[in-house]
């Protein structure tokens, strides 16, 4: 058992040839691959998500929201761009802030990730039961039955192959955006943005006639969206995943996470623009809707296509269903390889070389985190909680992520100046320093609110859980996975 005095009492056991061996992955992903995992993660947040920001800021409030996330997002994928491919390891976000800020600092980024990537599949999948259960009519006590039927569909789809996987995604993810792009497109003829965009008073009532303030509440209102403003991006983040199984990481990430975050600012401000713009839907109806973009399409169409209508909506929820069940296999998969989680779950399947039991584990984790919220507070309170907490718990660990992740990116700038860097992010520095501020200012805008509140509460506790499971157990029983010797032997000053 070796002893790292320079790593917070760290310790790592010795393991023979075979441990890696248990636990390889295969390389497949190029650009494009890599760029629908990134596209397709977010998607489902310009179907619905973010208009609920509408009912606080309006729609000049949730446009400088939108511009804020924004940039939050550049400072966060340029700083990306420029560490996955000078550390290209699996662990992503976990190793950046491992190899800056020390083991503690990279676990507990590796277990903010954790409850983002476990709960936001989870909370996606009740959204999709949703529809489902109105298209096809089921009783809303069956829902668990779609819960259990999509997981074991798209668990599957990512065991069989990482092959496999990545052609789905792409798949899903152009089929995503084409519904987005026809939308916008039929949106054109039907808009008219001053009379329904601009449909909030300054007391939040509704302008039947439109022609309302640009900040109905103020620059408060503004800042107060952001945390819904974060749906347009959130996830792109976890690209640096796939870095293991990419052919050329150094070259293809940055690529990749860039393209992917281009694509996304675009359609963001199209959706923005065109779903308040709609005649017969406007900003103050859609601050309240769970389907914005169904309810544009409605007004468009009309109703009596609305069950077609419901599946084409389920498009990108499926999309973003899929590529954060990788994600989060890849996830729990680079902790439990270095030891911060139990080992067991990185073994990687024989002849597949994809990380099933990391993926079953969490899916397991966030089904049961499900069924305990729907059957123990009832039907209709769990839905709300499994639909609003948990996806704000989701959030909220996104955040603290970011923030590390800048941190670890100045650090890494300050006392590594001379690793090797394929791609140099421009913004550098200052567009990390801005990602913390903005991300800062995000959380506390969740914190000011209840229902985010209740969040951080679970959140507080799935970290109670983790750090003292590190504390007193795996700490003493680490492992030098790749992300480990990488910060072992480039070690910053701290």
């Amino acid at each position: 058992m070796a002893n790292d005095p320079d790593a917070a009492g760290v310790r790592y056991v010795e393991v023979d040839v075979t441990y890696f061996e248990k636990r390889t992955l295969r390389r497949y992903a190029g650009v494009w691959s890599l760029w629908a995992l990134g596209v397709g993660a977010v998607i489902s947040g310009h179907y619905s998500g973010w208009n609920l920001g509408l009912s606080i800021g309006g729609w000049g409030g949730m446009l400088i929201a939108t511009l804020l996330i924004m940039v939050m997002y550049l400072g966060l994928t340029y700083s990306i761009a420029e560490m996955s491919p000078a550390l290209p390891h699996t662990g992503g976000a976990y190793s950046f802030a491992r190899t800056a800020l020390g083991p503690w600092g990279g676990f507990l980024t590796g277990l903010s990730e954790n409850v983002e990537y476990v709960l936001t599949p989870a909370v996606i999948v009740f959204f999709i039961s949703s529809y489902m259960t109105g298209i096809f009519e089921t009783p809303t006590a069956m829902q668990p039955l779609w819960w259990i039927a999509f997981y074991v569909l798209f668990l599957g789809l990512n065991i069989v192959g990482v092959e496999l996987s990545f052609r789905v995604t792409l798949i899903v993810t152009l089929a995503a955006l084409a519904v987005l792009v026809v939308f916008w497109i039929s949106a054109f003829p039907h808009i008219d943005f001053s009379r329904w965009a601009l449909n909030i008073g300054a007391d939040g009532s509704e302008l039947p006639e439109g022609g309302g303030p640009f900040l109905p509440h103020g620059i408060t209102g503004a800042l107060a969206a952001m945390p819904f403003a974060v749906w347009l991006f959130l996830a792109i983040e976890q690209l640096p995943l796939a870095a293991e199984e990419s052919h050329d990481p150094k070259r293809d990430m940055p690529k990749g996470i860039l393209a992917g975050i281009f694509t996304l600012i675009v359609s963001a401000f199209m959706i923005l623009w065109l779903n308040p713009s709609v005649a017969g839907v406007g900003s103050f109806h859609l601050g309240t809707s769970g389907e914005p973009l169904l309810d544009g399409f409605r007004a468009i169409f009309g109703s009596d296509i609305a069950k077609i209508l419901a599946l084409v909506a389920v498009i990108g929820l499926i999309a973003s269903f899929h590529t954060i069940i990788f994600a989060e296999g890849r996830q729990i998969y680079s902790l439990s390889r270095a030891g911060y989680f139990p080992r067991a779950l990185s073994v990687t399947h024989g002849t597949r070389k994809t990380p099933h039991v990391a993926m079953i584990t969490g899916s397991i984790v966030a089904l049961i985190v499900m069924m305990c919220v729907w059957f123990g507070v009832g039907q209709e309170r769990g839905g709300a909680i499994i639909g609003g907490t948990l996806l704000n718990m989701a959030v909220f660990g996104a955040m603290f992520s970011y923030v590390m992740q800048a941190l670890a990116f100045i650090y890494l700038r300050r006392n590594l100046p001379d690793i090797e860097r394929p791609f140099r992010s421009p913004l550098g520095v200052p567009g990390a320093w801005l990602t913390v501020v903005i991300a800062l200012v995000t959380v506390f805008f969740q914190l000011s609110d209840p229902v985010y509140r209740v969040g951080v509460l679970g959140v507080a506790v799935w970290f109670v859980i983790g750090i003292l499971y590190f504390h007193f157990y795996a700490r003493n029983r680490m492992v030098l996975s790749p992300e480990e010797k990488f910060a072992m032997s480039h070690r910053t000053r701290r």
